[in-house]
């Protein structure tokens, strides 16, 4: 026990000085990237050295460098002609090795003191924050089309706050420990779950791919990471930064793959312990029914850890300020291309200010500029692939076609070089209708005029609209009728925001996660989450001993 002990509260000799007593971990801060600025020169340069270049990402099995016969490529999606990266699908056969390299060194990785796995991912933080972070926002702007300032704020200041705070939160856990009276003491082991953990991570956030297969190895666990097809050259960048920070070659292994090959493969392995998943709601429901159709199979039940996205809404009371629900609004439906799960994708406006915000949304609307984010004063960039850009057009066609809808502006479509859809805003008569009600997942904004003094109705429908309950924002300067409004919305939204947009959460200040159709709510960002990814195990050691099986009853 008193090794036990020494283990558990092993001190941090050696580390860094910041990283050590307190492990006190701040927000990163956003850099501003303005003219003349070193930062601007260093992304600008990492920029034009990917110009035209696409880079070879293999799969990595066993720390090994692997390629399969089924080569596929990611392109850049504002110039789909530019093929970003050459990568290739791990079949059946290679995920399975990728299993038995992992589960080969589970033990002696959960068994590595939570410090020392700690201090990877503080490495890994500072290499991004420094060196590599002109790199990794350069392959996510050019890869996934986000502009500079959306890279930053995932790429480089979400991952970092993943990977600092994470290890922070991992820390303390280990001086939670239960209570000892004299006769015994009690310590609490965080062990990692007995078996492999699949990451299955999205296009839209850098930061997501790092912190699905990056918390559950924190924590002891090995991991198998399917990055997504059209964030391939991101993640890989994201995976080599935590290599070079010192993570073994088998804890995580980097598996591209077909979607239904890992699905089938994973969930039929015996020593599946868990999933770690950010993508839709129909593939996040077939892994779970396979999970239960295999339960037998199992060492452990499987953690199923999932966020499958969002309708998310904007109310407006008759007393908010216009000017910062207009604003709040456009960044929030348009930013990145509305391709975030918390973006705005239903306005519900006061017909007593709708006049006044239709003329300010539209006039701030015209501003918008899209196009290659590489230029620095584009706002938001094309959608992801032509999947995305075929399912834009078809929302906007269903627009044009129902007497329900009316486009107030936008509605062009270009895949002639990229895949951009305008920004569109379009006004629905009918409350229930289904582009009101479905996840769009794209630049595209539905507004429902509601009379005035009907507003509390409208919170109730809100709350009934959608099967999501992801993020959620309201505008009132009313107090009364904010009081109102979270308690009507309690359950509509994991994120909530008052007077603010519902995009945005910050790692440690706003965890992150919703319900419903959303997802599981495990709040990624918070110090709960890497519970998920841990077994505890109490251990009792009795100092007395027991000189007698009779209780004083019994005398």
């Amino acid at each position: 026990m008193l090794q036990l002990r020494r283990l558990l509260t092993r001190s941090c000799a050696g580390w860094r000085r910041h990283h050590c007593a307190a492990v006190e971990v701040k927000n990163e801060p956003i850099l501003d990237f303005k003219p003349g600025s070193t930062e601007r020169a260093a992304l600008q340069q990492s920029l034009q050295e990917l110009k035209d270049k696409t880079e070879e990402i293999p799969c990595v099995v066993g720390g090994e460098e692997v390629w399969t016969k089924d080569v596929r490529y990611q392109v850049s999606p504002f110039k789909h002609s530019h093929r970003v990266a050459k990568y290739c699908y791990a079949d059946k056969e290679l995920l399975n090795k990728a299993i038995n390299a992992a589960l080969a060194v589970r033990k002696e990785w959960d068994l590595k003191p939570v410090q020392d796995r700690a201090q990877i991912f503080f490495k890994a933080a500072d290499l991004l924050s420094g060196p590599r972070r002109a790199e990794i926002l350069a392959k996510t702007m050019i890869g996934q089309g986000k502009t500079v300032i959306q890279a930053e704020i995932d790429a480089a200041a979400e991952l970092i706050d993943f990977f600092r705070f994470n290890a922070k939160y991992a820390m303390d856990l280990t001086h939670e420990q239960p209570i000892s009276i004299p006769v015994s003491t009690n310590s609490m082991v965080y062990r990692g779950l007995e078996g492999f953990i699949a990451a299955v991570s999205p296009f839209n956030f850098t930061a997501i791919g790092g912190n699905l297969a990056g918390a559950p190895a924190l924590m002891g666990n090995v991991v198998l990471w399917k990055p997504s097809d059209t964030a391939m050259l991101a993640s890989y960048a994201v995976y080599q930064v935590l290599r070079e920070a010192g993570l073994p070659p088998n804890v995580i292994q980097f598996v591209p793959a077909d979607g239904p090959v890992f699905g089938d493969t994973i969930t039929s392995s015996e020593h599946l312990c868990g999933i770690n998943f950010t993508g839709s709601v129909p593939t996040f429901k077939h892994l779970w029914k396979q999970v239960a159709q295999n339960l037998d199979v199992y060492r452990t039940f499987p953690r199923l850890s999932g966020e499958c996205g969002g309708k998310n809404f904007h109310f407006v009371h008759s007393s908010a300020d216009l000017e910062s629900v207009v604003n709040g609004t456009i960044r929030s439906a348009f930013e990145f291309g509305g391709q975030k799960c918390s973006a705005c994708s239903r306005l519900y406006v006061p017909d007593s200010m709708w006049p006044r915000m239709r003329a300010r949304l539209l006039e701030e609307l015209a501003k918008i500029k899209t196009g290659n984010p590489n230029d620095f004063s584009t706002f938001f960039s094309a959608v992801i692939d032509q999947k995305s850009f075929r399912r834009m057009e078809g929302w906007i066609k269903h627009a044009q076609s129902s007497p329900e809808l009316t486009i107030l502006a936008g509605g062009k479509c270009d895949d002639s070089e990229g895949y951009f859809v305008e920004p569109t805003i379009i006004e629905s008569k009918n409350p229930k209708e289904k582009i009101i009600q479905e996840e769009i997942f794209g630049p595209v904004l539905v507004v429902y005029v509601y009379p005035e003094n009907n507003y509390r109705e409208v919170l109730h429908l809100i709350d009934s609209t959608s099967p999501y309950g992801l993020t959620g924002a309201v505008f009132a300067q009313d107090k009364n009728v904010l009081g109102e409004a979270t308690q009507i919305l309690r359950h509509a939204a994991g994120n909530f925001y008052v007077n603010d947009k519902s995009t945005g959460a910050v790692v440690a200040q706003q965890p992150f996660g919703g319900s419903r159709a959303s997802g599981t709510n495990d709040k990624p960002g918070g110090r709960h989450y890497i519970l998920r990814w841990t077994s505890p195990q109490v251990i009792k050691e009795t100092h007395v001993p027991l000189t007698e099986w009779k209780y004083p009853y019994m005398q």
